[in-house]
């Protein structure tokens, strides 16, 4: 994979991938906000990052000069006959209207919260059997051993696949998603495994129908016609796409705080009834997603001359840290009562799943809180984070006791 010369100037020379940006984009994103609000750079063939709240929301918002064809920097673009139009490779999430509110009403009844709660004793069981390993250690791996497992077993349930068959998911992850220089011929090489499993998959259900969402797309209609194979495919990879990565990062942040605030551990402990708040305000200080566009044509925004097929990261985090936004913005305040945050995107493609998020981390973090003890960052160095467009720590070595 190439390296990437460091970026000297992220005002006209950003990369979401630079190791600076990658330890500690905070900084980079106040600064940013302040002096140039809407940066440039000329990497991966243009592209654009508001920083403001307000240009990403309003970008966010508006589908004319934008499109979600593809929601994934990378080095090249995907033709737009390459794109299986109007579904995109993974709908709703990359449908452009009107196709878009089709794709999206379809899946709204799997994420209602009643759906939700039915999986909550699913997922209690497994922070459960998850946490029971760490009693007599003193030390474990909080990202490795115990976050990343949580949304890749609950996606697996969803879809009527065997648990033990996550590695395939997290190595989808690890592997492709965050290999964010992949040419795209050879991203597609990576994701054919994944593809051949999906495919077997679909068969089995076919033959044998099961109460499962796999059999809910195979026997879904959107105006009147079943699902066209390729969307039935490309929910599947939403699926892999919107809910494991983001999730486990989410917890995983949450998880890095607290080792660092053991004063808040105590009183969450003690104050069970804040924790629902104060994951929303782990959600908004450590939102984990930022979102692609495309720009259509050729375009003025705000006085910056964008081009068509010019990328745009909406960086949901960076208006989350906004002060014109939210009232100490850089602080985390476990029990902030007005929290309007981004976590979960602004416009049409807000996430679907917010709910089943919102439920998996708080499982994760009361199962948390009530089997461990006395938690600690062993070394803050040693804590390193993903690189590309979901920020979450991939290794998180605690101290316990």
């Amino acid at each position: 994979m190439p390296e990437h010369p460091p970026v000297k100037d992220f005002a006209t020379d950003f990369d979401h991938t630079d190791p600076v940006w990658v330890k500690n984009p905070y900084p980079i994103w106040d600064d940013l906000r302040e002096h140039c609000p809407v940066a440039h750079s000329d990497r991966y063939g243009g592209a654009w990052l508001p920083t403001r709240h307000s240009d990403v929301s309003a970008i966010a918002h508006d589908t004319d000069h934008f499109t979600s064809r593809t929601v994934v920097v990378g080095p090249g673009r995907p033709g737009e006959d390459a794109l299986p139009a109007p579904i995109g490779v993974a709908p709703p999430i990359t449908s452009d209207p009107p196709f878009h509110a089709h794709a999206r009403r379809l899946m709204q009844p799997v994420f209602a919260p009643k759906q939700v709660d039915l999986l909550e004793p699913f997922v209690r069981e497994l922070c459960a059997k998850l946490l029971d390993p760490f009693k007599g250690k003193d030390a474990i791996d909080a990202s490795v051993d115990y976050a990343e497992h949580i949304p890749v077993a609950v996606i697996a349930k969803m879809l009527g696949f065997p648990e033990q068959d996550g590695d395939l998911f997290r190595h989808f992850v690890h592997e492709i998603l965050e290999s964010v220089d992949l040419p795209v011929e050879e991203r597609m090489d990576r994701f054919q495994p994944i593809a051949d499993y999906f495919i077997a998959r679909i068969e089995e259900h076919q033959a044998e129908p099961k109460d499962d969402l796999t059999s809910f797309l195979l026997e879904a209609e959107l105006a009147g016609e079943p699902l066209a194979p390729e969307h039935i495919f490309g929910t599947m990879v939403l699926l892999i796409v919107a809910g494991i990565d983001t999730t486990w990062s989410a917890i995983g942040s949450s998880i890095w705080h607290l080792a660092q605030h053991p004063e808040e551990v105590a009183r969450l402990k003690a104050n069970p009834e804040l924790l629902p708040t104060a994951i929303e305000e782990f959600l908004r200080a450590y939102a984990p997603v930022t979102m692609a566009r495309l720009v259509k044509e050729d375009f003025d925004y705000e006085g910056c001359p964008m081009k068509k097929d010019d990328w745009i990261l909406l960086s949901f985090p960076a208006a989350n840290r906004d002060p014109e936004f939210f009232e100490d913005a850089d602080k985390v305040i476990i029990d902030r009562e007005v929290n309007r945050h981004a976590a979960f995107g602004l416009g049409i493609h807000r996430c679907l799943g917010s709910n089943l998020a919102r439920m998996e981390m708080r499982v994760a973090l009361e199962e948390w809180l009530a089997r461990v003890d006395t938690f600690s960052l062993a070394d803050p160095d040693a804590v390193t984070w993903s690189q590309g467009q979901v920020r979450g720590p991939r290794l998180l070595p605690l101290s316990l006791g």
